[in-house]
């Protein structure tokens, strides 16, 4: 049996200091990860409150206003995208604050993700907004 050979304190403390920079990277990721959620249930629930509501008045149900459909589209899809912007620049930031201790991609999946669904959400607002869904 070889025996292991004993870490400087100096070593241990790098270590440490990695595997925690790590864990702020993962809690920074699993943060933005929220706020993709909470932005595709805003969207989703406001295109689905927009075409159900537009339904409605198409059958001719009496709503309280005649772009009641269209504002609460517009409503829950705008903080959606309104959410997963804010989150994005915040995941940027606590980035920017890591990699001045220690280097590490800065294209990473769930920035790509964030991307894609501010970029879908706006899609959806303006297609409310010029009635074109």
């Amino acid at each position: 049996m070889t025996a292991v050979e004993p870490k400087s304190s100096n070593e241990l403390a790098e270590a440490r200091t990695r595997m925690a920079a790590g864990r702020n990277m993962m809690a920074a990721e699993r943060t933005l990860m929220a706020w993709i959620r909470t932005s595709l249930s805003l969207m989703s629930f406001g295109f689905t409150i927009y075409k159900l509501l537009q339904g409605f008045q198409s059958g001719g149900s009496a709503l309280p206003s005649a772009n009641s459909p269209r504002n609460m589209g517009l409503f829950l899809t705008g903080m959606g995208a309104v959410a997963v912007i804010l989150g994005t620049i915040e995941y940027v930031g606590i980035m920017r604050e890591l990699r001045k201790e220690q280097p590490m991609r800065v294209l990473r999946s769930s920035l790509v993700m964030a991307i894609v669904m501010a970029a879908a959400n706006v899609f959806l607002f303006f297609g409310i907004l010029t009635k074109v869904l």
